[in-house]
């Protein structure tokens, strides 16, 4: 019996190397090309033929999409996570560490503190006068600055000059004579008029005197907590990536307010409160304002209105922003007191 050799002829270890090479050649072929089409995003908009699609994707059968309760309960977990009122922070009440749990957010975070620590309960005890608006200290609203300032007085008219006469040598003065004269007359050069102040950009205020500009009383809190403080009682705030933007918004707004309410001479004899609601897009603008309540009249709320409309657009969300928001826009809503 001839004995079976397991070396390949040289027809055969051909064949073999030109299937190995095909079999390559397809591989990079098929890889290059959905590397292609998923950079430039061929596959998401390819439109299949409705017999190539299945009733039922194999993905499915592993990956359970999420049910609309699933997410209406997810929506509500991250607003329940997320503080949705600002409240400003002075740099005294400021603390590096966050609050494990807070109604509100600035652009610092804060932990509730007491100067008095007698009584214990789960809010610190502020001594204030308003219920309204949640406040630490009192600041006292600025003074108005005039939209339109007086025009310069006109200068007094000139008395034509005098001819000059001849300059007259000084007397020599002996000692011990006394005398009685005037003083010289020294030419000083006239000031003129001082160029007026410009009003200064928001951007141009330092983050110190916006804070001290959102004018405000302090609240009035019952109740206590256990961490000690030197200085006012402090909330339980925590920072976000909305705080220092939305702190220079809530700055301008409230500016603008204040110039309006003095244009119109409000004394203060209507009391109550408007609130509005709008999306504040991602490049600064304002947009669907909507008055959703109004105790005054409406004149009151057209000049809240105007408040918010004349200082926009305001500066586009920088890009961390974007993506924690994850559209293009952001539903705010402003209450304005009036007391």
């Amino acid at each position: 019996m001839p004995r079976s050799s397991l070396r390949l002829d040289r027809a055969e270890s051909s064949r073999l190397a030109w299937a190995l090479v095909i079999s390559v050649a397809c591989h990079l072929l098929a890889y290059s090309g959905y590397e292609t089409g998923r950079r430039l995003h061929w596959w998401e908009n390819w439109q299949w033929p409705a017999w190539m699609v299945a009733p039922r994707m194999l993905t499915e059968l592993f990956v359970k999409p999420p049910t609309a309760r699933q997410l209406e309960q997810l929506r509500k977990q991250r607003q329940e996570q997320t503080p949705l009122i600002f409240v400003e922070v002075s740099p005294a009440q400021a603390t590096p560490e966050p609050p494990k749990k807070a109604d509100y957010y600035s652009d610092k975070n804060s932990l509730a503190a007491n100067p008095d620590t007698t009584i214990q309960s789960t809010v610190p005890k502020i001594d204030g006068k308003q219920t309204e608006v949640a406040k630490t200290e009192d600041v006292p609203r600025p003074k108005p600055f005039p939209l339109q300032p007086a025009r310069p007085a006109t200068p007094a008219v000139q008395p034509p000059a005098e001819p000059s006469q001849e300059a007259k040598p000084k007397p020599t003065l002996a000692s011990g004579d006394l005398t009685v004269g005037r003083p010289e007359e020294v030419a000083r050069k006239g000031e003129g008029q001082a160029e007026r102040p410009k009003r200064r950009r928001l951007e141009d205020v330092p983050p110190e005197e916006r804070a001290a500009a959102l004018a405000g009383q302090k609240m009035k809190q019952e109740g206590g907590v256990g961490r000690h403080t030197l200085e006012m009682s402090s909330l339980d705030v925590r920072a976000t990536p909305f705080g220092s933007y939305d702190a220079k918004i809530v700055y301008a707004v409230q500016k603008r307010w204040y110039e309006l309410l003095e244009e119109q001479r409000f004394a203060g004899a209507r009391t109550g409160k408007v609130v509005l609601q709008f999306h504040l897009n991602s490049d600064g603008t304002v947009s669907q304002m909507r008055l959703m309540e109004n105790t005054v009249d409406l004149t009151l709320a057209l000049i809240c209105q105007s408040a918010v409309r004349d200082p926009a657009p305001f500066a586009p969300w920088p890009g961390d922003l974007r993506r924690l928001v994850g559209i293009d826009y952001r539903e705010v809503m402003f209450t304005f007191y009036y007391r």
